[in-house]
């Protein structure tokens, strides 16, 4: 078992190319079958990180290889899943 909170303090690092992508800052449930179905994770800021972050990685449940201790593995293609973000 493993809480939402102890999910936030791993990093995720895309597998394929290994790149940091950073650290969970939300998540998308689907309510109906009660089950998680992507990790979302800040994109990289904006110049300097000034004017804040207008993209996000969203990663589907399904593109997770790994949870470790410190780190989560995922394998996706970065530019697919680097999307503006909805909120």
């Amino acid at each position: 078992m493993v809480r939402i909170y102890d999910m936030k303090q791993k990093e995720v690092i895309n597998s394929n190319d290994g790149i940091r992508l950073g650290f969970i800052s939300d998540i998308e449930v689907d309510l109906q079958d009660g089950k998680l179905t992507k990790l979302i994770v800040p994109g990289p800021a904006k110049l300097f990180g000034m004017f804040g972050r207008g993209k996000e990685y969203q990663i589907p449940w399904d593109s997770i290889k790994k949870i470790g201790e410190d780190i989560i593995l995922v394998e996706i293609n970065v530019e697919k899943s680097l999307v503006e973000s909805d909120y």
